[in-house]
């Protein structure tokens, strides 16, 4: 991609699924990167896998938790030399019919997925403000532009993040910072796979079948390659907008 060369890129929750594929994505395309993820043997896993790959460091941080995205984004400032991009990708799911969500499991998906998601990308904004250049990618969802039974939680919170990156670009593009959104749909992940097997054998493939057009689901490097994408210069007109990755699942009535 045009322009990525030597960029410094934040990646948060980069330490496994999408997050990884995006770091590893970053590094091929000559950037720098600096992660985090929740998990710190996650975190520690993930890094010696890029090792040898190019310049990347991280740490373990709870986007939710406003001391550690300070520690986070201060971290990522001095080893990157600066954050460029902010790949925003840190959220969680669980499944639970909205009869039975409990506030404490709403309160959770909401601080990581809408609240982590706005105390990331504040903090690397003001960094970024001042040097009045920067894209910032908040990774939102399908989920976020239409309903799915059972993530009530999800589904809000990740139509939280679209209209957050909506106010933001707004907002920043005065300021030199580009500002997208990613809504992926059914993406083969960890997560996602810890959900299915929950639900029995051949889930995924009946979910594909029954409701992707392209008869299968996505894999995190499909939405790695949409996140350097909108980094890049080929997307320096690109603004304000959520890029749908779902093999034409929206498509369907």
């Amino acid at each position: 991609m045009r322009g990525l060369a030597g960029r410094g890129v934040l990646v948060s929750g980069g330490s496994s699924g999408i997050g990884l594929a995006a770091a590893r994505r970053f590094l091929e395309e000559g950037c720098r990167v600096f992660l985090c993820g929740l998990d710190a043997a996650e975190v520690d896993q993930a890094l010696s896998g890029l090792a040898g790959h190019g310049q990347v460091s991280g740490l373990s941080c709870d986007v939710s938790r406003e001391a550690d995205v300070a520690r986070l984004v201060n971290a990522a400032e001095m080893a990157l030399g600066g954050v460029d991009v902010l790949a925003n990708n840190a959220g969680t799911s669980v499944r639970s019919p909205f009869l039975e969500i409990s506030p404490q499991e709403w309160d959770r998906i909401v601080a990581v997925n809408l609240r982590g998601m706005f105390l990331v990308a504040q903090a690397v904004g003001r960094h970024m403000a001042q040097r009045r250049a920067g894209v910032i990618i908040n990774m939102s969802s399908t989920n976020g532009i239409a309903g799915e039974e059972d993530y009530a939680h999800y589904n809000s919170s990740k139509g939280g993040v679209l209209l957050l990156t909506k106010s933001m670009a707004v907002e920043l593009g005065g300021l030199g910072i580009r500002v997208n959104a990613l809504c992926p749909g059914y993406i083969s992940t960890p997560l996602n796979a810890a959900i299915s097997a929950r639900l029995g054998e051949g889930f995924e493939q009946a979910y594909a079948r029954e409701r992707i057009p392209l008869r299968r689901v996505g894999t995190a490097e499909e939405v790695a390659a949409a996140y350097a994408f909108l980094a890049s210069d080929d997307a320096s007109f690109i603004h304000g907008t959520g890029l749908v990755i779902d093999g034409g699942q929206l498509a369907v009535m």
